[in-house]
């Protein structure tokens, strides 16, 4: 498998990954286990993938193109509720039971709580400034509380989640610690769930106690939902950042036009693709762009190269929060397609406004170059944003 860690400029895919792109969108991949399989690159053949239903999101039965010391070599099936990993009919229960709660009309419903929170984490900053660590301070809080109210987990417990989600994606953390992280959000979720069949509240988890899901399953879809909401939200909001401070020509047509901001958010998905590679399994033999892909061959999709292909997006390198990026792989495609994107874009799309309105003169606090990257995991980020500012 190629390296999928970001460049030195540390957003795009490696240079090899975009020279297979541009010359075979879909090539064979050697995988650890010595499975053959393919690795699709172009944007034409990720979407084709995800689309067609021959393709199984079956976690069971795939072949991984990379490995984590202590890693089992076989991955069980799915555990009760997390649908992301199931085909239908068992995704389709559980999806159809979530789709109606993560509607575009009621993501905006909550524009107003996540204003009030991205203000409230604006004035504790602006409170300790003028310098920041702008991912503890801002990047992580805003999305762990939204999805807290949402979900409705208590927020005095997020900094233990927020480390336990992190480590799931981690390739540089132990397997103890993966298995500790696993345990212990399950069992925050599993005693949440039990608590809200005995005394309901306002919040998703209630909600969905007076459907027909067993509390293993309803445990299963917060431990998703939660992890999902969560680390995600957080990598986009601060690498998002550093990319517009490295971009001042960018920010500074952002500033100028602030209804700018949903284009920008989409074009900051494509431009950095942090969750960047994704399994399909081939349940019988298929063709795409000319190759059978045998059955039983797992099918490894690359979301920063498909996002940078030239072949959908002009001059895809540059960031330009002109451009129309939609029809980017950053939230899947397909039946899989995020469950919570619109949730994750409503975030953004206040959370980067407000922060630039607050904080006009914003500034990296050290050279680029030595902001730390989260480049050795399942999801891209920065670990730290160092931020100044002017004081009035």
């Amino acid at each position: 498998m190629p390296d999928t860690r970001p460049t030195a400029v540390p957003y795009g895919p490696s240079p090899e990954l975009a020279r297979i792109r541009d010359e075979h969108p879909l090539v064979p991949l050697a995988f650890p286990d010595g499975h053959v399989g393919w690795l699709a690159t172009g944007h034409a053949q990720v979407r084709a993938v995800v689309a067609d239903p021959r393709f199984s999101s079956r976690q069971e039965l795939m072949h991984l193109p990379t490995t984590r010391a202590g890693e089992f070599a076989e991955v069980p099936p799915a555990t009760p509720g997390m649908f992301i990993n199931m085909d239908a009919p068992e995704h389709t229960r559980y999806r159809s039971l979530l789709t109606g709660r993560f509607t575009v009309r009621r993501m905006r419903q909550l524009t107003e709580r996540i204003e009030q929170i991205t203000a409230e984490r604006l004035d504790a900053m602006e409170r300790g400034g003028p310098t920041a660590d702008l991912v503890e301070a801002f990047a992580q809080p805003i999305p762990a509380l939204v999805i807290c109210e949402l979900l409705g987990v208590p927020y005095d417990d997020h900094e233990t989640f927020q480390r336990q989600a992190a480590a799931l994606s981690d390739h540089a953390a132990a397997l103890e610690d993966v298995e500790a992280a696993i345990a212990g959000l399950g069992n925050l979720i599993y005693g949440l769930v039990v608590a809200k069949r005995a005394e309901p509240a306002d919040d998703l988890l209630s909600d969905l106690t007076d459907s027909d899901l067993t509390d293993e399953e309803l445990a299963g879809i917060g431990f998703l939902l939660l992890g999902a909401g969560l680390d995600t939200t957080a990598n986009m909001l601060g690498l998002g950042t550093f990319v517009l401070l490295t971009h001042p020509e960018q920010l500074a047509v952002l500033r100028r036009e602030p209804d700018l901001v949903d284009g920008a958010v989409e074009e900051l998905m494509r431009y950095l693709s942090i969750a960047h590679t994704g399994i399909r399994v081939a349940l019988e033999d298929v063709e795409i762009g000319g190759h059978l892909i045998s059955a039983g061959q797992s099918v490894v999709l690359s979301a920063p190269a498909a996002n940078r292909d030239p072949d959908k997006f002009p001059d895809p390198d540059a960031f330009d929060v002109r451009r129309k990026a939609t029809g980017h792989v950053s939230f899947g495609h397909g039946i899989h397609q995020c469950l919570g994107q619109q949730l994750a874009r409503v975030e953004m799309r206040v959370a980067f406004r407000a922060l630039f309105e607050r904080f006009p003169g914003l500034r990296l606090a050290v050279p680029a170059e030595d902001v730390p990257l989260r480049d050795d995991s399942d999801i891209h980020g920065v670990r730290a944003l160092p931020v100044t500012w002017d004081e009035v």
